[in-house]
């Protein structure tokens, strides 16, 4: 099976009341912890990078490891740019064989993000990829740009906004945020549930997505702490607000700080309890183990996707 773009997957998600896991690809070992689970669980799921993991890993390294992936698995599996910061970075990927590109315009005037999540629409769509756009922006760190309190997504312009730019999905503002420091002490996470229903009546069927969704699991960040970690007032989205939203328009969930955060806990416990050993290929792999652990648990527990990839 070659790769696909996110159009089917989304419309076969919406129907069926479930999301898709988009997860965030730095290196190999992630790659296969996350494909590994989704082989076992028969999952759909889109790989995504972000502009600075291409700038880390390289464009070809990435595609040929995802590649790799959709021969060994034979799953449908999207390839992803998550927050294409310009339409030349949103090219690029198009041309090296991406999939499915997300132009983030939202820190744009309206109007300015329109033209340019169009353009890319306009450059994508003759070459059969799928356009992520962005409307309201979340607080924390979007790429190398930096929204220190974010804003809500006005519903009253996603309408004008899917219909003018011809957008296959639209990332929304309803109360996520980025990176594993979302609240502050004593604030008490919140999704914007009446945002969200408001979208659904003025775009009926369209897919939605959610950035900013890690829930930061406690066990992981104690390990972390455990083994010499700093991570006090780690705070994410509980789950069950997150399976709600999937069950609902929310077709695409993005999870990147939990599977760092995981895979950080792996392998701080492995060198800790290991202190003689050395060998790259057994910390990497017991982070690898921890970063499958936790794809296996949002397929079954939040996203509901499994045994979804034949439809």
């Amino acid at each position: 099976m070659p790769l696909v773009n996110t159009k089917e997957m989304f419309k076969k998600a919406y129907d069926g009341g479930y999301a898709i896991g988009a997860f965030n690809v730095n290196n190999m070992e992630i790659l296969q912890g996350i494909v590994d689970a989704c082989f076992e669980l028969n999952s759909p799921v889109i790989l995504q990078v972000s502009g600075s993991a291409r700038k880390y890993a390289r464009h070809r390294y990435l595609y040929h490891m995802v590649m790799a992936a959709v021969e060994d698995t034979g799953l449908p599996i999207a390839l992803h740019l998550d927050h294409g910061s310009s339409f030349e970075l949103c090219k690029d990927c198009i041309d090296g064989g991406f999939t499915s590109v997300m132009i983030d315009g939202s820190h744009l005037s309206f109007e300015e993000n329109v033209e340019l999540t169009k353009k890319v629409v306009d450059y994508a769509h003759p070459r059969n990829v799928t356009v992520e756009g962005e409307l309201g922006q979340l607080a924390g760190i979007e790429d190398e740009v930096n929204v220190p309190t974010g804003s809500y997504t006005d519903p009253e312009q996603v309408e004008e906004f899917v219909s003018r730019t011809g957008v296959d999905s639209l990332a929304i503002a309803i109360g996520t945020s980025h990176g594993a420091f979302k609240f502050k002490p004593g604030q008490k996470p919140q999704l914007r549930f009446d945002i969200l229903e408001e979208v659904m009546k003025r775009v009926p069927g369209f897919p939605i997505v959610l950035h900013g969704a890690s829930s930061v699991s406690p066990e992981h960040v104690e390990l972390i702490k455990k083994y010499g970690g700093q991570m006090d007032d780690a705070i994410g989205i509980p789950e069950e607000m997150l399976r709600q939203a999937a069950s609902m328009a929310v077709c695409k969930i993005n999870v990147d700080s939990d599977l760092r955060i995981a895979m950080t806990a792996g392998i701080r416990k492995y060198l800790s309890e290991n202190p003689k050993h050395f060998d790259p290929r057994k910390y990497l792999g017991e982070g690898r183990e921890f970063i499958k652990s936790v794809v296996r648990h949002k397929i079954e527990n939040v996203l509901g996707c499994a045994g979804r990839a034949d439809g």
